[in-house]
């Protein structure tokens, strides 16, 4: 099953790729490598997901998130590669969430987007990943991920 058939059979519609929100690329192409700009929670051009996990945000809300700024990754990749078929596998995950002082339970919240790369791409979801908490993030947002796939 290819990718789109995968996300139609799942109920997700890919957003339109997030445009940059200063004076960067949002992909870059170098050899085999796509690096992606940081994405976020964001649906229909709305932001999503206001605050910090451990404190605005409850941990599930956090989860919830990151699955949003994981679609936003896969609507980049779509964009830059013009579908699936040229993607070998997502190579790291950088997870950062914006976090309350004394919160540091990462793992399942950055779940939110591992699981859904893993669904949808299988095997080209596999990733490596670490996870950042800092205080707070553009916008205010709780969740940015930045990904680097490899790619033929």
């Amino acid at each position: 099953m290819n990718v789109e058939q995968k996300l139609s059979e799942l109920g997700l519609i890919l957003p339109a790729p997030s445009k940059p929100a200063g004076s960067y690329q949002p992909w870059i192409i170098e050899g085999n490598l796509l690096f992606i700009s940081g994405q976020f929670p964001i649906e229909n051009g709305q932001l999503r997901f206001i605050g910090r996990v451990g404190m605005e945000l409850t941990e599930e809300q956090g989860h919830q998130a990151a699955r949003l700024a994981g679609l936003n990754v896969l609507a980049q990749i779509r964009s830059a590669l013009g579908g699936f078929d040229r993607l070998v596998t997502l190579a790291r995950v950088e997870g950062h969430i914006a976090s309350a002082p004394d919160w540091n339970n990462a793992p399942p919240v950055l779940d939110g987007a591992s699981n859904l790369f893993n669904v949808v791409l299988g095997e080209r979801g596999r990733h490596t990943r670490t996870a950042f908490t800092p205080s707070h993030l553009p916008y205010n947002l709780a969740i940015e991920l930045v990904v680097t796939a490899v790619i033929r």
